[in-house]
Formats: structure tokens, C-alpha cells, sequence
């Protein structure tokens, strides 16, 4: 395998740069962010992610598709580096690492070009602490079939290592938006569509409402304080999720599952052929 530079030292430069990637301040200022697995390497690199450098564990270079993965990097520019288990441990910050791990850029999308005819539900996020949370959303909205995720205020950010284990190869099949909420409200005014909102004062049953043909947002809120108050004046709908048992609330992940299942309804069809 040519071109693979392989380094053996914690204190490389390279092995530093990577390994600061688990600070937002760094991802930030690298723009970079890093995802593990060789199937969520290849997935990101069959939907047009940009990759800068691919580093696989000594142990399985003799493996045809990291071979194959390793000259797609090289043909785009990046750099491919061969290194040991402990090495891996550092960059990734666990015990367990994978073996291989990708840097790939950021690759947030301008909510000016949004396209309301080829998303017709937007799923907008409020606020969200829990960068587990943030990434079973994003997980569970691309197994819905929604392609298009709004981050609203001081929401986690979704490249963390954290948030992008949990969504399982899923960040690199969504649309990510950020906007102000502020930006957000105005951006709603051009909306062609309904706004539904998930509020406790919701007197709705969210399986009762008319969701209609049009274009949809679906809110969702912080998960200790829910929906902000701004953002709940400017929905059209209030959706609540009934509860039979002694728990105050669910959580956030879940209840934005069963609000996306239902909202994609009509559109889910189970393959005969897969089932």
C-alpha cells in the first residue's frame, strides 16, 4: 500500500491534531471531526464527504476494502497514516477503539437553499444538552426517512465523538442546519407549512391531529425545559404525547421517535422482499 505514512509516537503532530478533536474549540477551529468504523468511513465516503485522514491499526492492514478505502483518500487529497492499537486509543479518548477512523469536514447546510419541495418534514431542535440524545435523533430521523435537521439556539453540537457514535453512520445522510432561534423565526415566515410543536400544555392528542399534506416542522424542546416560549408562540399546532405510568416525562429521544413515526405515517412502507 502506497503513500501510507505510518507513525508509531503519541507525541506526532499528527496524532495530537486528531486527538484534539474531541474539544469543540479544536473542531472548530479545524473544522474537522472524527468518525469510527470502516462501514461508516466508506458510507461517508459514498455520500460525498470530504475526507482529510484516514488512520487504520496495523492489525488489519491486509484488509482489500481498507486497501480500497486508503486509496480513495489518497486520490482526494488526504492523508493516510498506519498506526498501533494504543495509538487508536488516544485519538478516539477509549479503550476500545476502532480500526479504523476517518477526519472528515464539517458540513453544515445554508437554510436559504433549503428545498421545501424535496423535504417535506423538517425536524427542529431546541436547545438539546445531550449529545447522546442529539445523536439517537438524528439516528432515529434518518431511519424515518428525514433528511433535514434544524439546530436551534445553544444546541450540542452533533460532531462530537459522542454524538456521532450514537447516530450510527446517520450524520452523514442529513441535512444539518444551525440557526439562531431568532434566525429561526424569521426563516419560519416563508415556511409553505405548519409548524407542530410538542408542549405540555398541548391539549392535543398528537394521533388526533389533521398533519394535512403540507410541508411540516416538528419542534422539540430541551429535554429538562422543553419548547422556549418564543418558539412555542410561533407553532401552529401543540402536540402532546399521553402517559399512563408513574414517569413524569420521556425521553427526548424517544418522544421525538414516536412524533416522527407518526408524522411519516403514510410514507413507510416494509419491503416484502427485506422482511
Amino acid at each position: 500500500m502506497g503513500q501510507v505514512k505510518e507513525i508509531t509516537s503519541l507525541a506526532n503532530p499528527v496524532v495530537k491534531d486528531l486527538r484534539a478533536l474531541a474539544s469543540k474549540k479544536m473542531r472548530d477551529r479545524a473544522g474537522l471531526f472524527l468518525a469510527e468504523g470502516l462501514k461508516l468511513v466508506i458510507h461517508a465516503l459514498d455520500l460525498g464527504w470530504k475526507i482529510r485522514t484516514l488512520v487504520f491499526s496495523k492489525t488489519c492492514s491486509e484488509n482489500v476494502l481498507i486497501e480500497n478505502t486508503a486509496a480513495r483518500t489518497i486520490a482526494v487529497g488526504g492523508l493516510v497514516v498506519k498506526t498501533s492499537y494504543k495509538v487508536m486509543a488516544t485519538i478516539t479518548h477509549r479503550d476500545n477503539p476502532q480500526t479504523v477512523i476517518g477526519a472528515f469536514e464539517k458540513n453544515w447546510y445554508n437554510q436559504e437553499k433549503a428545498d421545501f419541495r424535496r423535504s417535506k418534514l423538517f425536524l427542529g431542535l431546541d436547545r438539546i444538552r445531550n449529545p447522546g440524545n442529539l445523536g439517537t435523533i438524528i439516528r432515529t430521523a434518518d431511519a424515518a426517512g428525514v433528511s433535514s435537521i434544524i439546530l436551534i439556539g445553544r444546541t450540542t453540537e452533533p460532531f462530537s465523538l459522542a454524538s456521532v457514535r450514537a447516530t450510527m453512520g446517520s450524520i452523514f445522510a442529513v441535512q444539518l442546519y444551525r440557526m439562531s432561534e431568532k434566525k429561526f423565526i424569521d426563516w419560519k415566515r416563508y415556511f409553505p407549512g405548519l409548524v407542530i410543536g410538542t408542549h405540555l400544555s398541548g391539549a392535543v392528542d398528537y394521533r388526533a391531529i389533521d398533519y394535512g399534506n403540507e410541508p411540516l416542522i416538528l419542534l422539540m424542546g430541551n429535554e429538562q425545559h422543553g419548547l422556549s416560549e418564543n418558539l412555542v408562540a410561533v407553532c401552529d399546532r401543540l402536540a402532546r404525547i399521553p402517559q399512563a405510568g408513574q414517569a413524569d416525562s420521556l425521553n427526548l429521544a424517544v418522544a421525538t421517535g414516536i412524533m416522527l413515526y407518526e408524522l411519516r405515517r403514510n410514507n413507510l412502507k416494509i419491503d416484502k422482499r427485506s422482511a
